[in-house]
């Protein structure tokens, strides 16, 4: 692959891109949430509405999303996209609404709101989470367009930046702002769209859509590839939905998204919940202060966070692990794995509920096993959803495909995050947890019947050319 040194030219700056790709949309699509309600002034509920109401936005945007990469090409579809981000993150910023601890010594802190600007904040966030949807669709498609043979590895090497946001932007900027920061998030929003800005610059200037855009071939080959002799069929909505196999991805993927979106979405409630309903056990000792002297948010930071940080290192590896499996094993078994990983975060959550209720801080062990699982999850899935979907359709016809499928999985994920708020401010996180976890059985249940499928570039592919 790296042989051909203009393809490597190439190759290496979707590496580099498509890093920073899922890292930005990790981050901007669910996980910046935990930054926000963590200072925020407003209630959870209403700090999570935007992405909310965009979550059902962007079933639809995933479909046009993936028609404009198919008429207009990846990079005109996804500049515009980052620019509406840009332009969000700043609206963010300038909206306010912290919740202002006066003092750096949080021992007999007195916290006061901000009165902020809700609808600046509400539509700003609204627009930064529809437009970065593109980001991941984006990587996903390239990689599709770009590699066959080594698909699965470079898929692996892109989705690190989704765990690495888990390290960098979920732990390490939660805290920074907590210590550095003041408890102000709005320095955090704007360096974010100054980065949106280079980011745009780098797409126009060292990205292409397709390998045969600039006389290359997918995986730097010197010929076209074996599996596609035949010419692109261009398969249409009807064409698509009519095959069982899309059903299948939609169950299996449909319910890893739901996964991810109901943890990454609710983890800062849940813990704040945790430590804010066992006052009586803090206070009596066990974590060496009180909540009124601390704050829930404070003990969230201080304890769970850096936990979250050590079990998503330890983790990141993984995302480059399920690509490699993908490629030498084949995707079904890669899928069955990443399952198997997707139930252990919403398991170590829901088991903390005990070990706080006991003692009054949460399970070590517990906290490592439930970032391990989180950069699983969150690598895994990304690196997986492509990989399948061009297991089932080739190629060529990944994005036809992709943007109906996608579109409809992105239904049931649309309500996971309200949902999961709604239960915990009921007192019923752990059951919802558990209803966490059944669902992660479903995906893998659904998984199996891709054991029987046949890959349409089997030719190109590494352990096809073992057969």
């Amino acid at each position: 692959m790296l042989k051909n040194k203009k393809f490597a030219g190439y190759a290496i700056a979707f590496l580099i891109l498509g890093i920073l790709f899922n890292f930005m949309y990790s981050g901007l699509q669910n996980d910046q949430i935990n930054i926000i309600q963590s200072f925020s002034a407003w209630s959870a509920t209403a700090t999570q509405m935007p992405i909310t109401v965009g979550n059902f936005v962007c079933i639809v945007l995933t479909f046009v999303y993936g028609t404009c990469f198919i008429r207009f090409g990846v990079r005109k579809t996804l500049i515009p996209c980052m620019i509406v981000c840009c332009l969000g993150c700043l609206g963010i910023a300038a909206a306010g609404g912290l919740a202002v601890t006066s003092g750096i010594d949080v021992q007999g802190a007195t916290s006061t709101a901000e009165v902020g600007n809700y609808t600046l904040y509400f539509i700003s966030l609204f627009l930064v989470r529809c437009g970065c949807m593109c980001f991941q669709m984006s990587s996903m498609q390239l990689a599709a367009s770009w590699f066959i043979r080594y698909r699965g590895t470079v898929l692996g090497i892109v989705t690190l930046g989704s765990p690495l946001f888990s390290v960098v932007g979920t732990s390490v900027m939660t805290s920074l702002i907590q210590t550095q920061m003041g408890a102000d998030y709005r320095p955090f929003y704007v360096g974010i769209a100054v980065i949106l800005v280079l980011m745009a610059i780098c797409v126009g200037l060292f990205l292409r859509d397709n390998p045969e855009d600039v006389g290359l071939f997918p995986d730097g080959s010197a010929t076209k590839p074996k599996s596609e002799a035949s010419d692109e069929v261009n398969l249409t909505v009807g064409q698509i939905l009519k095959q069982g196999k899309s059903w299948i991805i939609f169950c299996n993927f449909g319910a890893y998204q739901f996964v991810i979106n109901c943890c990454m979405a609710s983890m800062a409630t849940w813990f704040i919940t945790l430590y804010a309903t066992n006052a009586e056990v803090v206070a009596a000792g066990a974590l060496g202060a009180s909540v009124e002297a601390l704050g829930a948010t404070t003990l969230w930071v201080g304890q769970a966070v850096k936990w979250l940080s050590v079990g998503a290192i330890l983790g990141i590896p993984m995302s480059f692990l399920f690509g490699v499996i993908d490629d030498n094993l084949g995707t079904p078994i890669a899928c069955v794995i990443l399952g198997i990983t997707c139930i252990i975060p919403p398991a170590a959550l829901a088991a903390q509920a005990g070990v706080v209720a006991s003692t009054g801080a949460c399970s070590v062990p517990l906290l490592v096993l439930w970032g391990f699982g989180v950069a699983c999850m969150t690598g895994g899935v990304p690196t997986m959803h492509p990989a399948s979907m061009s297991y089932a359709f080739g190629r060529r016809e990944y994005q036809s495909a992709n943007r109906i499928i996608m579109a409809l999985q992105l239904i049931p994920s649309a309500f996971a995050a309200s949902l999961m708020v709604a239960l915990i401010s009921a007192g019923h996180g752990v059951g919802a947890y558990i209803m966490v976890v059944c669902v992660a059985i479903f995906g893998i249940l659904t998984t199996l019947p891709m054991f029987k499928w046949t890959d349409p570039n089997a030719a190109d592919r590494i352990y096809g050319s073992k057969q």
